[in-house]
C-alpha cells in the first residue's frame, strides 16, 4: 500500500523526495500525491529514463493548478511528440541563439548599472524585488514587446506572482492566477495586434517570431496560446531574480568569494551560476506520466502513474558532487557537466526534450549580473532574516537579500 504524501510534501517541501528516497535507502521510490500513484526517482539515470518518451510523457500530467499558474494552458510543456517537437523548435530558435543570448545580456547589464546608480541614493533596496525588476524590463523589451517604464513595477509583480504561487494554495496561488489571467489577455491582443498591422513587431524577436508560427497542423497559435508562449520567455527569464537573491545570500555566508566574483573572470563567474543553481533550492522535481506499465530502479511503475525526477536530491547527490551540501563554486572550473548530471532546469539535450532551452539564458545573465553585484559599493547588513525555508516552494532568503550602501554600515 503507498500512503499518500501530499501533507508530507507540503510540510518538507525540496526535503520531501530525497527523505523519502533516503528512509528506504532506494534509487526509485513508490508513494501517492494528489491521489495518484507515483514514483520517486533519482540520477543520471534515472534523468535519462524520465526524458524518453517511451517512458514518460507530459501531455495530461502537468495538474491544472501548476498550467493556471506557472506554465499556462496549451503550453508546449504539455505537449508530446510531433507537436512538441515542433513547438520547441520554436523555443529554441528563440532562446539558444547566441548572438541574442549575448545582446540580451548586454541590454540587461547596462540596466542594471543604471538602477545601481539609483539605489546608491536609497537607504536600502531588496536585491530580489530591485533585480527581477531590471530583469523583467530588459527581458521584455529584448523580446519585441512594447513596455514602458511605468509599466515595468506592475509586470513584474505579476511575473513573479506566476512564479511565487504555482506550488502552493491561499492567497499566493490566487494571486499567480489572477496575474496570469491579466498577462495572457494583454499578450493575447498584443499578438493579435501584430497580426492585424496595427503594431509592428522587430523583426527576429520573440514577439514576431511566435506571432507567425506554425503548429504541427500548420495553423497559426490560437492569440492566448501564443500569449502563454510569450510568457513562458518573459516569466522564467525574470526567475533568475531567485538566483541572483541566492548569489546575494552566498555572498553573504561565503564574503571570500567577492572579490575573486567582482573581478568578472568568465570562467569563474559561469562556474559560480553553475553553484548557485546546483546548491540553491528551486525546483524541486519534474514529472510525467507513464504510458505503460515500467520497471526503474528496482520499482514498478505502473501504467499512467507519476514519474519525479529529484532535482533537488540529484543537485545534492554525494555520488555525483563532493561535498554535496558546501558551496564550492570551483567545483565547476575546468569541469564538463553531462547533461544528466546538474539537473536545477531538468536534464538532456533541450534541442530535442523537455529540458529548458532558456537554461543558457539563466547562466548567461547570472554571469553577468553576479560580478556586477559582488562589485556593487553595498553592503550586506547582519541586521535581516536570510534564512531560506525548504518548506516554501519556491524557497528564497526571508528577508529578500536587503543592500544598503556601503557608506550607511561603515
Amino acid at each position: 500500500m503507498r500512503l499518500e504524501n501530499s501533507i508530507a510534501l507540503l510540510t518538507k517541501g525540496y526535503a520531501w523526495l530525497p527523505d523519502l528516497r533516503r528512509a528506504r535507502g532506494v534509487q526509485a521510490v513508490g508513494t501517492r500525491l494528489g491521489g495518484l500513484p507515483a514514483v520517486g526517482i533519482e540520477g543520471p539515470d534515472a534523468a535519462r529514463f524520465l526524458y524518453d518518451e517511451d517512458h514518460v510523457r507530459r501531455s495530461h500530467a502537468i495538474p491544472e493548478p501548476v498550467q493556471g499558474t506557472l506554465f499556462g494552458k496549451g503550453a508546449v510543456h504539455t505537449l508530446d511528440g510531433e507537436a512538441h517537437r515542433v513547438r520547441k523548435a520554436m523555443f529554441v530558435a528563440m532562446l539558444m541563439d547566441g548572438a541574442g543570448i549575448d545582446a540580451l545580456a548586454e541590454r540587461t547589464a547596462a540596466a542594471w548599472d543604471d538602477a545601481v546608480r539609483h539605489w546608491a541614493t536609497r537607504p536600502e533596496v531588496v536585491l530580489f524585488d530591485a533585480s527581477a525588476e531590471v530583469i523583467a524590463g530588459s527581458v521584455t523589451r529584448w523580446a519585441g514587446i512594447p513596455v514602458t517604464d511605468t509599466e515595468v513595477p506592475a509586470l513584474t509583480r505579476d511575473l513573479l506572482a506566476m512564479v511565487d504561487g504555482f506550488a502552493t494554495g491561499g492567497p499566493r496561488h490566487w494571486r499567480a492566477r489572477r496575474a496570469r489571467g491579466r498577462r495572457e489577455r494583454w499578450l493575447a491582443d498584443v499578438v493579435q495586434r501584430v497580426r492585424a498591422g496595427e503594431l509592428a513587431a522587430p523583426e527576429g524577436s520573440v514577439l514576431a517570431v511566435v506571432s507567425a508560427h506554425r503548429d504541427a497542423d500548420d495553423s497559426l497559435l490560437d492569440p492566448r496560446v501564443a500569449a502563454v508562449e510569450l510568457l513562458n520567455v518573459i516569466r522564467p527569464t525574470t526567475a533568475v531574480a531567485w538566483f541572483m537573491a541566492f548569489s546575494g545570500h552566498a555572498l553573504a555566508r561565503w564574503p571570500g568569494y567577492r572579490g575573486k566574483l567582482a573581478s568578472a573572470d568568465p570562467g569563474f563567474a559561469e562556474a559560480w551560476a553553475h553553484e548557485v543553481r546546483r546548491f540553491y533550492p528551486f525546483a524541486p522535481f519534474i514529472g510525467g506520466r507513464a504510458p505503460q506499465r515500467l520497471e526503474f530502479g528496482g520499482e514498478t511503475i505502473r501504467e499512467n502513474s507519476m514519474v519525479l525526477l529529484d532535482l533537488y536530491g540529484q543537485n545534492h547527490d554525494p555520488a555525483l558532487w563532493e561535498d554535496p551540501y558546501a558551496f564550492r563554486p570551483e567545483r565547476f572550473l575546468g569541469r564538463e557537466i553531462g547533461e544528466f548530471e546538474l539537473v536545477p532546469q531538468g536534464g538532456g539535450d533541450p534541442r530535442t526534450n523537455h529540458r529548458c532551452p532558456g537554461e543558457r539564458i539563466t547562466v548567461a545573465l547570472l554571469a553577468t549580473l553576479a560580478p556586477r553585484l559582488a562589485a556593487a559599493p553595498f553592503d550586506i547588513p547582519d541586521d535581516q532574516d536570510l534564512t531560506i525555508a525548504l518548506h516554501r516552494i519556491p524557497a528564497r532568503p526571508a528577508s529578500g537579500v536587503v543592500l544598503r550602501p556601503a557608506a550607511a554600515t561603515s
